[in-house]
Parts: structure tokens; sequence; C-alpha cells
């Protein structure tokens, strides 16, 4: 009999169950090889890197379970996927499909290459609830408007594929050549050394498909029921914590939408989910998102470049608490609760009225959730510059969001502790005690409202 191995090129689909590509592989019947190929071309921020080394360790372990291994090389993704399959003599290769504009026209061009080989290339939808091209208008054009998108999804089948982990799965030798460029699981470079700064991350995080699902589980016992009452108080800690995971597809959003709607209060939280296929739909036929003001009328924007207020807003030293805890927050956890998101964007681009962009960039380093669709989307709504936006003039009073979605502190003291021992009501407002030891406001509120209205009424 001829054995010819199958390939499953795990890419943002780290799980076993609810996995089209893997099971369909399992179902070829021919000796599998699970694939990882780093690409330095495919870009990573450093707290994503972080959550991907853990990724792949999760996943090499789950795989040791059913008597395999994770294959993991590094390289430009069509070389080596070139090298796999000469060496391994493999006759298929599966994966789920991406959707970032890199990604696509990675997977693009493999496919063509195999397939004039005569190599059977599969690829399967995981990763949305919707791809991109399934929610149109009448006209066949994208959608623009969040709530028309999601009255026209909803009436779609969600894309689901809900299997438990394969029983029996059986694995190929890669052979010597392989086993020479084989990367062993302290050689992946993903890892900050100097300094080591991800112990906030290792505190708060385990990636992997067992938390994945447990999170999910606990989330849904518990906290949706009061979610939509609760999610824009960030010391409530109701959300579900499943970004990072739905990113690197620990969980599919099929599971958690099939889990999450037996809830009677299900609607907010999987409005949600509706928000992020709206995102990759937007990147999908936006592949300059994140360069690019999607309203043109802002490429006029006054943008003022400002080093010392971008850096005292990256460190969480800006003199408003709701602000520096949230920053702080994301540089100890590689997250920010999405309340604070709104306010901590809204204060760089119309307090200090820096470019958007100069936001974008800090999250996509600093976020172990980050994504190029979503991310650039939600700053281009915040900024006032996208589609279904925010009007630039709405600028959040970060007192008053800190006063209305942190009333007793509890957030702030956690994240901010040099001001913990204020009351209740001066730690909104700490320079108007006198408070030493924290930074004074590097901008005053109403300046910098007037400031950022005169700026966007000159367009």
């Amino acid at each position: 009999m001829n054995v010819s191995p199958t390939i499953v090129w795990f890419r943002e689909d780290f799980r076993l169950a609810d996995n089209q590509a893997l099971h369909e592989a399992v179902r070829h019947a021919q000796p599998l090889i699970c694939l990882v190929i780093l690409d330095d071309a495919q870009p990573t921020g450093s707290a994503a890197q972080w959550w991907l080394d853990g990724a792949i360790h999760a996943l090499a372990a789950d795989l040791r379970t059913k008597g395999g291994d994770l294959l993991v090389l590094r390289g430009p993704a069509r070389r080596v996927m070139e090298q796999v399959v000469s060496a391994t003599g493999a006759g298929a290769v599966f994966w789920n499909r991406r959707y970032d504009p890199q990604g696509r026209e990675t997977d693009t061009a493999i496919k063509a290459s195999l397939q004039a080989q005569g190599i059977t290339v599969r690829s399967f939808a995981g990763a949305l609830l919707h791809e991109p091209w399934t929610v149109r208008t009448q006209s066949g054009s994208p959608y623009k408007i969040f709530t028309a998108f999601w009255r026209a999804a909803c009436t779609v089948p969600v894309q689901a594929f809900l299997r438990p982990a394969p029983e029996q799965m059986v694995f190929a030798e890669p052979g010597p050549a392989l086993e020479a460029l084989r990367l062993a699981p302290g050689q992946y470079g993903l890892l900050p050394t100097t300094p080591d700064w991800a112990g906030g991350l290792r505190e708060t995080w385990v990636p992997g498909e067992a938390e994945a699902r447990a999170r999910l589980a606990d989330f849904c016992r518990h906290d949706q029921v009061d979610y939509a009452q609760t999610r824009d108080f960030p010391a409530k800690e109701s959300t579900s914590g499943l970004s990072p995971f739905l990113r690197f597809g620990h969980v599919s959003p099929a599971r958690v939408w099939e889990e999450a709607q037996n809830s009677p209060s299900s609607e907010k939280f999987l409005t949600e989910l509706g928000w992020r296929d709206f995102a990759w739909s937007l990147l999908f036929e936006t592949p300059d998102l994140a360069q690019r003001n999607l309203r043109p009328e802002f490429d006029a924007m006054p943008w003022r470049a400002d080093p010392k207020g971008l850096a005292a807003w990256q460190r969480g030293q800006t003199g408003y608490p709701l602000v520096d805890a949230g920053m702080r927050e994301l540089w100890h956890t590689g997250i920010m609760h999405n309340r604070v998101r709104m306010v901590v964007a809204s204060f760089l681009v119309k307090h200090l009225l820096i470019d958007w962009r100069e936001g974008e960039r800090w999250f996509a380093d600093t976020l172990v959730d980050y994504d190029p669709a979503s991310n650039p989307m939600n700053w281009q709504w915040g900024a006032g510059t996208g589609v279904d936006a925010a009007p630039y003039f709405r600028i959040m009073n970060p007192i008053l969001q800190s006063q209305k979605f942190d009333p007793q502190g509890v957030y702030i003291r956690r994240w901010v502790p040099e001001i913990a021992h204020l009351s209740d009501k001066a730690i909104h407002t700490p320079w108007e005690t006198g408070c030493r030891g924290y930074a004074a406001p590097i901008v005053e509120h109403t300046l910098a409202r007037t400031r950022a209205l005169a700026a966007w009424k000159a367009l």
C-alpha cells in the first residue's frame, strides 16, 4: 500500500476539537504530519508572540496524548512547505483559512504551487462565524454599517463544525532531513529575554484548548447572565476573557456561539462575536485598514507630534487614573477591559491629538489578543476616521468615565497603587488633593477638548 502522508498546517487554529482541517485529514486515512511554520514575514506583536509560544507548547502536548508530535520549523512559509512535502512525499495538505491580506497571499501562492505538483490542497472555514464573502448587500457589496451587517448575518447559517477531538490519529515520521531542521521548544525565539517582561502574562494566562473550554464553560455558567449589565465595569471582571483564545483558535467561534446561545441573556454577548466578524469582513475588503483613514477627510487632520505625551500614555503616567490604570493593565496582562480601551483611545486621539495609528501600533505590540482586523477597526471607530465610527466630536471625559464605571475606584486602586489611599471621591481627581507621588495631568480636560474640536472643525 502506498503511504503518502497528509500535512495539517496549524496557523490560527491551535485545537484538536472543532477543527475541520484536522478532522478531514484524519478521514483522508493517511498518516499525519502536524506542522507549524514560524514565518518572520507574518508579523506578530511581542505579546502575541509570547502567546504563540504557549499555544505551540499546548498543542504539542495535546498531540502527544494521541501518540503524535508537532513539527515546528522556521522560514518563509512557501519554501518550508515545499521542503516538508519533498522530504515526506506528502500527497495532501490541509489547513483552515486565514483572512488577513498577507496570509491570503501566502496561502494562494502555496496552494497554486502544490497543486501544480499534483498535491491535493484543501482549506476549510473555522476562524469566524461567517466568512467575509458570505454576508453581502443585495447588490453584492460589503456592508459598512454594523447593525445592517449583523441583521443580515443573523439570517445566514453559522459556519459550524462541532466535533470532539479525533479519537484515533495515525502519525508519520518526518524523516532525518526535517528532524535536522526541527526547532526544539527552547528555540522558537518567541519569548522576551533581555529583559523578560512577561511575568504578568504568565500570572494571567494559560494558553491552550483546555483552558479555553474551561473559561467558556465558567462564563456561560456564571457571568453571562449579567453580562449586558456589568460588562462596562472593569472592576467586576464579568467579561468572558476569551478573546486571545479565539485569536489563536484554542476555541472556535462556532463553539462559543453554540454554548453561549443557550442563555436567555446571550444576545449582547453574541453581538460581540458579530462585531469580530464585521472587523474581518472590513479587513478583507480594505487590506490597508491599519494604514489609512477610511474617511479621507481626516487625511487633513493636524495630528500633533508629541513624543513625551505618547510615552506618558504608553507608560500609564498621564495623570488621569482610569487611563493610567488601563495602560498599566495592558502592560502587565497583555489585555485591557473594553470600556477602558475606548477611554484610553479617545484620550490619545482627542486629548493629545496624536494620530490613531500610533495607538494602533502600540496595541498591536502589547495585546495578547491582537488581530489585524479588530485592532485597526476599533481604533478607527474611536478616532472617528472609519466606517460606522463614533463621531469625532464625541470626546470621552476620562474623569466622568472613571466616576461612572469605577465609582469606588476598585479597578484604579489595583493598577495605580500610589493613589490607593485616597477616598472614593478623590481617587478620580487626585490632583485636587495635592496628592504626591502621582503624575499631574499632562493636559487639562477642557483645554484638550476645545483644541480637539477646533482641529476637527477646521477640516
